[in-house]
């Protein structure tokens, strides 16, 4: 979730399908007036519009007046005008995307709600449990959102130090989905935005060229020695541990006990 001061940064000409979801219908109508200054803004009007379409129901008012007004308002749409260029302007009627059922979701608007918000959605739709999402649907889910389950019988859920307490210590939001006598546990929590690395390149001046070492080892390097690499100590196989918390609350293991 981004705050109110990436707001005001914001420009039309900044506004992607993802960061539209971080603003309000009072926002577009002065991004869309400030924009409006720019020689160019008109002939890329359709695009801008497309953009903000895609978080936002926006309804062009062809012939102003205040019942019209009154009637779009009453849905919960506010009602603006913005310059298109010197002589003309445009009216519109903006509102917000709600954000209700699990096909609401986007990889656009997913990590612009909350955890608990996504609980509410999940709680909404739901029938079967995780497993009954569609896969495209878990995959948004995922692509945003840190998720986990497990599914115990109601008497073991919440037992002391276990995977409940655990994850809901660790800032994760539960939404339980009772499945006769067993529970199945839905934890979610947002993904740390990630930095893509940056891939820097060497300089040189421009009347020199640089050598071409790449199929040149280093004579220091004898990893192409066939004495270093051999059977003996080459391998291409490596060895997965098994989580402990994952055997302990697993739904196999609650099926030996009596």
């Amino acid at each position: 979730m981004k705050d109110s001061s990436t707001k005001k940064a914001l420009n039309l000409k900044a506004l992607t399908k993802s960061s539209v979801w971080d603003v309000q219908e009072n926002d577009i109508f002065r991004i869309l007036d400030g924009g409006s200054k720019d020689p160019d803004f008109k002939e890329n009007i359709r695009r801008y519009t497309d953009i903000i379409r895609s978080a936002f129901n926006v309804e062009e008012i062809k012939k102003d007046s205040p019942a019209i007004r009154a009637a779009y308002e009453k849905q919960g749409y506010k009602v603006g005008a913005f310059s298109i260029d010197e002589n003309a302007k445009m009216i519109i009627a903006i509102r917000k995307r709600p954000i209700m059922r699990v096909t609401d979701l986007t990889y656009e608007n997913i990590r612009h709600i909350t955890a608990s918000k996504l609980m509410e959605v999940l709680e909404r739709n739901f029938g079967g449990g995780w497993d009954s999402l569609s896969q495209s649907i878990q995959d948004i889910i995922e692509s945003g959102f840190e998720i986990s389950t497990t599914t115990l019988p109601k008497d073991r859920l919440h037992k002391k130090g276990g995977m409940y307490e655990k994850k809901v210590a660790d800032g994760f939001e539960v939404l339980e989905v009772e499945k006769g006598t067993w529970v199945e546990a839905i934890f979610a929590k947002l993904k740390p935005e990630t930095v893509k690395p940056r891939m820097k390149f060497e300089t040189h001046d421009e009347d020199e060229i640089p050598e071409d070492n790449y199929n040149s080892p280093d004579e220091d390097d004898d990893s192409f020695d066939d004495d270093v690499m051999n059977e003996d100590n080459y391998r291409t196989t490596f060895e997965i541990e098994s989580d402990p918390d994952e055997e302990a609350e697993s739904i196999s293991d609650f099926g030996g006990e009596d």
